[in-house]
Parts: structure tokens; sequence; C-alpha cells
């Protein structure tokens, strides 16, 4: 069975925040990570819902004048 692997390259600022974050909340690093990945992936999941939205909206909002054009009644 192949295994994945990501390599990571991280600042030093941003692992100096690791450890001090993981010191501060008694943390492990991992959880922390793990943490601010799933908060990041459900905002930009909402990004994409509510772009999507948007997009539907401009196919599907018209005024009454737009709606009504050419219609003989």
């Amino acid at each position: 069975m192949k295994e994945n692997t990501i390599q990571l390259e991280l600042t030093y600022e941003m692992i100096e925040n690791l450890q001090t974050f993981s010191q501060l909340l008694k943390k492990d690093i991992n959880l922390i990570l793990e943490e601010a990945l799933t908060q990041y992936f459900e905002n930009e999941q909402t990004k994409i819902l509510e772009k999507n939205q948007e997009d539907n909206n401009i196919m599907t909002n018209l005024d009454f004048d737009e709606f009504w054009d050419g219609v003989d009644i």
C-alpha cells in the first residue's frame, strides 16, 4: 500500500507561533493545525457556496421591466 505524503514548509515565525500557542493552550501542535485547517476549509466552502448563489442570482434576478420585456398582454 502506497502512503500519501505531503511536504510542508513553515516559516520560522509560524513555527514559533505554533510552539507558543501549543504551550499557552496546552494543545498538541498537530491538533492546532488540524483545527486551523478545518476552519479554513469550512470558510472556503462557505465562500464557494455564496459565490455560486450570487452567480445563480445574476441569472435569475430580473427587475419588473426586464421580466415583462417583449411580452404582449
